[in-house]
């Protein structure tokens, strides 16, 4: 029996500050190699989260999370991205802040939220399907007692594969997500016999009407076997997918049909959840994908964040979380008692913690090296160099955001490529922290408090 994997549309995007990362970069035996996957540097700290994959994809890690301490601009938000690239592409990776949570209106509900999507649930499920190419769409109209235009009344729809092809008539709900899909000549669809949800998996570039230099959809084959068939269907969704889904159904029983997703989303709905995925789960068709809770400057967390994650962390349904740090002895935020990284210790006896170091000389110069290729920025040895002083000098960060300011400047003198004199001038049109410092120091008198 065939399997189709539903996956999400992925959104063209602008890049990001750790779009370049691939993984780990860890060869066979879980030795991390210099440059590989889009991280440098670092060595023990990928070693010790290769590690943790391991444990996780072999479900050894229920009941503990995981601690990355390290100096500002480490790698460690990295290091936590590459984990879930490791764990797969279905892998939920949920990335907040601890003044997010700090600042919420209430917290125990904002994490909640956040652990429930960062778990995910891969269903199978096996339904009557027809699917193939659009060779020929014709839409059916009828006239209606209510409008004097004529309206949508079904379509007529044929579909091939390499092995067989049929024509079928559709009824108007699923003509018309065929109008709000935009489907076409060309598409790869399938459509649910007994829901009629229609979804496209893409296009087949060769049985396309118009042909398209660019296009959204993504290129596919022309699938094979037959048109109609009893097919595995497989999707993964989140635990606050089906939360929502379920609160939404009881939100259309309400005077109003509409609720505050906070309210509607209660205990009681996630009970029903966890019921559901426990059943599925039981009857094999449904297993659960244990993704990524990233949270990044966790010693902003008070003692009341910080006991809600210790008891979550033993839920059956529990992520992974990922604590990310720079602080060293601090108070607890919301008490008078200092504690490593502003954690209590209770906390930090159930976590695993890795360590991460300033990078050397050489590292720096390729990270810069990696996302001047991903932010498309040619630059010359001599502005490499530079950019590396920089970023050894004053910091790694602060010599990344000058690519982009830094090309701008060669593009006005008519280059392509950056050179030094580039990447001297921003240099002092954008000061870095530790001049930002002095800067005020130098004028605190006449700076207001």
């Amino acid at each position: 029996m065939s399997e189709i994997q539903i996956t999400p549309v992925r959104q063209p995007r602008w890049s990001s500050v750790h779009s370049h990362i691939r993984g780990l970069g860890l060869d066979k035996n879980g030795k991390a190699l210099l440059a590989a996957d889009g991280m440098i540097g670092q060595t023990e700290a990928r070693e010790a989260a290769g590690v943790v994959v391991g444990m996780v994809k072999e479900g050894r890690l229920g009941g503990k999370g995981v601690l990355i301490v390290g100096p500002s601009g480490t790698g460690k938000t990295a290091i936590a991205v590459a984990m879930a690239r490791e764990l797969g592409e279905d892998t939920p990776f949920v990335a907040v802040n601890g003044a997010e949570v700090l600042a919420a209106e209430n917290k125990a509900e904002f994490l909640m939220q956040a652990l429930r999507r960062a778990v995910g649930v891969r269903m199978r499920d096996e339904r009557e399907v027809v699917t193939g190419v659009v060779t020929d769409l014709k839409y059916i109209k009828r006239t209606s007692p209510f409008s004097p235009l004529p309206v949508l009344g079904g379509a007529k729809v044929t579909l091939e594969t390499k092995d067989d092809s049929g024509t079928f008539t559709v009824g108007p709900e699923v003509a018309q997500q065929f109008q709000e899909l935009g489907i076409r000549k060309g598409d790869v669809i399938i459509i649910d016999i007994n829901t009629g949800e229609v979804r496209r998996l893409g296009r087949v570039a060769e049985k396309a009407a118009v042909k398209y230099d660019i296009d959204v959809a993504g290129s596919v084959e022309v699938p094979s076997g037959k048109v109609r068939s009893r097919r595995e269907i497989v999707r993964t969704l989140t635990l606050h997918d089906i939360d929502a889904s379920i609160a939404a159904q009881r939100a259309a029983f309400t005077i109003f049909g509409f609720l505050r997703e906070e309210s509607a989303i209660s205990d009681e709905v996630r009970a029903r959840t966890d019921e559901l995925v426990k059943k599925l789960r039981d009857d094999g068709k449904a297993e659960l994908v244990p993704g990524i809770l990233f949270i990044d400057d966790a010693h902003m967390l008070d003692i009341e964040a910080y006991s809600f994650l210790t008891k979550a962390m033993e839920g059956e349904f529990a992520p992974i979380m990922v604590l990310a740090t720079n602080r060293g002895m601090t108070t607890i935020r919301g008490t008078e008692e200092v504690s490593p990284h502003g954690m209590p210790r209770d906390l930090l006896d159930r976590l695993l913690i890795i360590t991460t170091r300033p990078y050397t000389e050489d590292e720096v110069r390729e990270i810069i090296k990696v996302r001047a290729s991903e932010e498309d920025v040619e630059l010359s040895d001599d502005a490499l160099a530079a950019l590396t002083k920089i970023g050894v000098e004053r910091s790694l960060r602060y010599s990344v955001q000058l690519l982009q300011p830094a090309k701008l400047v060669a593009e006005r003198r008519g280059s392509s490529r950056v050179e030094a004199s580039d990447v001297e001038q921003v240099s002092k049109l954008f000061v870095d922290l530790r001049t930002s410092i002095d800067y005020v120091e130098k004028y605190k008198d006449l700076l207001l408090r």
